[in-house]
């Protein structure tokens, strides 16, 4: 391998500021973007030396990027943004250049759970469930005085945990009063409801096939069928070393963007499969890592597996593209349930953290089309569909919404208001209407970032 600080690329050769790189990952089925990099000689490509650290939580990957320990790091969308919101021990802003993939979660109920349901409702289980018979018998269950129902996610600032509170909300119940929400690391979560914890989880894979394999739970519904190609994980780093090592972080964009490419061509989902799930990396059956990765998904352990070939998107539809819409979206479920204490700016955040301009700079080099905008409406499309102006041809996927609610991202307080089931922590009223309207404008006056400065 070459050692030197120039990226071996034949065409556009790169004075990397740092070569040796400690890159944490949490062991799940999307963690292969790294894994493949790693494997496939993509970080080597761009003269990068890379160690993989596996890490046991999310607050770890989080700490361990705050004190430096790792340069870059496999990490939840909204940790990224709530690392510029929510104050913290160690005050170290992230911001991210590259999504990793869209979708990849879905919500798993204990076995004794789903008979409840059963009995509430003979067709749960066929289709996607609304929670509706959930919100039945928990109203049942508080009339007879048992105990809520426990639900985990793996991390408070996780599209887990809004999605969850999404699919529940949608059916009227209140996720902070009509159950109890907890958080579990992602490998614990399978042998937390064996040994009965928890009631039901949202997680990432394989740790929803897992339990199915084991007959252990049953799969209500996949987070796509909750928000079609919502976004999972991001490339995290500090702010702080985005910008002092800009070229380096460039080579990493761009390392991981061509495994990501090659992760999405259906020949080389086998050999992937292969690598991630491996004892040194998620450490799970071949078999059970493959229920996601081969375009089918198995929701019960007495049935076939159903036709879901977008459970895992690692690169179409534009799934790296660091959309600064994602970022205003979640954040309006950070205040729809009240963790963020003050108001602040939506769009100064969302263009803070989400550094399209570094992707669309990779994306060039590699002849990959990306977005001529950086932000989009979200649940108007239920199928895939063609985005125009485009610097080629970009098809984007389906992006609807279980409830059929749109969200524009030019208008997020109206977006919140809408809801009837909320807990904001601070009034959502005049002055924090102006003061996201002012924030738009001065995006609008900015113009759309095509090529601009890529920090």
């Amino acid at each position: 391998m070459n050692r030197s600080n120039r990226a071996t690329t034949e065409t556009h050769p790169m004075i990397l500021e740092k070569t040796r790189l400690s890159l944490g990952y949490i062991p799940l089925t999307d963690c292969a973007p790294l894994v493949v990099a790693s494997e496939k000689g993509f970080f080597e490509k761009y003269g990068l030396e890379v160690n993989l650290s596996k890490e046991t939580s999310w607050a770890s990957i989080r700490d361990k990027l705050a004190i430096g320990v790792l340069d870059g790091a496999h990490l939840l969308a909204p940790m990224a943004l709530a690392s510029h919101l929510v104050p913290s021990a160690i005050d170290k802003p992230l911001v991210t250049a590259l999504s990793l993939d869209l979708n990849g979660n879905a919500i798993t109920l204990s076995k004794a759970l789903f008979q409840r349901l059963r009995e509430i409702d003979p067709a749960a289980g066929q289709g996607t469930l609304s929670a509706l018979p959930l919100r039945r018998l928990i109203e049942e269950d508080r009339r007879q005085g048992r105990p809520p129902l426990t639900f985990a996610t793996v991390f408070p600032y996780s599209s887990h945990n809004y999605l969850l509170r999404y699919w529940m909300a949608a059916a009227g119940i209140d996720p902070d009063r009509d159950v109890r929400m907890i958080v579990i690391p992602p490998s614990q979560m399978v042998n937390q409801l064996r040994k009965g914890a928890v009631d039901g989880y949202c997680v990432g894979e394989p740790w929803n096939a897992l339990a199915v394999r084991e007959d252990l739970g049953r799969v209500i519904c996949t987070s796509a069928e909750i928000w079609n190609n919502h976004p999972e994980k991001v490339l995290g780093v500090c702010e702080e070393w985005a910008e002092q090592h800009p070229a380096t972080h460039l080579a990493l964009v761009s390392a991981l963007l061509e495994a990501l490419r090659w992760l999405d061509e259906p020949a080389n989902r086998l050999e992937a499969v292969e690598l991630i799930s491996s004892s040194i990396h998620v450490n799970a059956p071949a078999e059970v890592v493959r229920m996601s990765m081969m375009g089918t998904f198995q929701y019960a352990h007495n049935e076939f597996p159903r036709s879901r070939p977008d459970f895992n998107v690692f690169h179409r539809y534009a799934a790296n593209f660091p959309w600064r819409s994602h970022a205003i979206w979640l954040m309006t479920q950070m205040v729809r349930w009240g963790q963020i204490d003050h108001p602040f700016d939506i769009h100064e955040i969302a263009d803070r953290v989400y550094r399209p301009a570094i992707y669309r700079q990779a994306a060039d080099r590699l002849g990959i089309a990306t977005p001529p905008v950086d932000r989009k409406a979200e649940g108007l499309h239920m199928t895939a569909w063609p985005l125009e102006q485009s610097n080629a041809p970009l098809t984007l996927g389906a992006d609807a919404f279980l409830d059929g609610k749109p969200f524009d991202p030019s208008d997020p307080l109206g977006y919140l208001e809408g809801f009837e089931t909320s807990c904001p922590a601070f009034p959502l009223d005049d002055d924090l209407k102006r003061l996201w309207r002012a924030g738009q404008r001065e995006c609008h006056a900015a113009g759309i970032e095509r090529r601009a400065s890529a920090l």
